[in-house]
């Protein structure tokens, strides 16, 4: 399989930096309710680690007791970061939805790679990271484990 090459934008260490220490609220966006999938690893890190953690997931109603939504349209409150563990064909919706809800940034988890997602978030004003991990991210720059 051919890797796409990724805009080093996508990967700034200065704006990752800055998403995971002032980042408060985190839509998780494909989210699972499977222990195995690291989906659920990621959520319940960010959750432990003391960040406001909203379940995106048409399938589920909650999530380790907190309420899951159908999109981030359904989303209560504002998101800080839309967290995106779909499939990259997906991530230019998921870049839609964030652009209406009003997020602070898209980001594309490890193997979720969407230039047209990327250029669509950024051209509306988001920060967007691709092909990292959040939870990596976030332990590496906090600390917290």
């Amino acid at each position: 399989m051919q890797r796409t090459e990724i805009d080093p934008r996508w990967q700034n260490l200065a704006v990752i930096e800055r998403l995971v220490r002032e980042s408060r609220t985190v839509a998780v966006v494909g989210l699972s309710d499977r222990a195995d999938r690291p989906s659920f690893g990621v959520a319940r890190y960010l959750v432990r680690a003391g960040l406001t953690v909203f379940p995106v997931n048409p399938r589920l109603t909650t999530w380790q007791g907190l309420t899951a939504y159908k999109s981030l349209a359904h989303v209560p409150a504002p998101i800080d970061v839309v967290d995106v563990f779909r499939r990259p064909e997906h991530a230019r919706g998921v870049a839609e939805e964030a652009v209406a809800a009003g997020a602070g940034a898209l980001w594309l988890q490890l193997g979720v790679i969407s230039l047209e997602a990327a250029a669509l978030a950024a051209e509306a004003g988001l920060d967007v990271v691709m092909d990292r991990c959040m939870a990596v991210e976030h332990r590496e720059v906090v600390g917290w484990s």
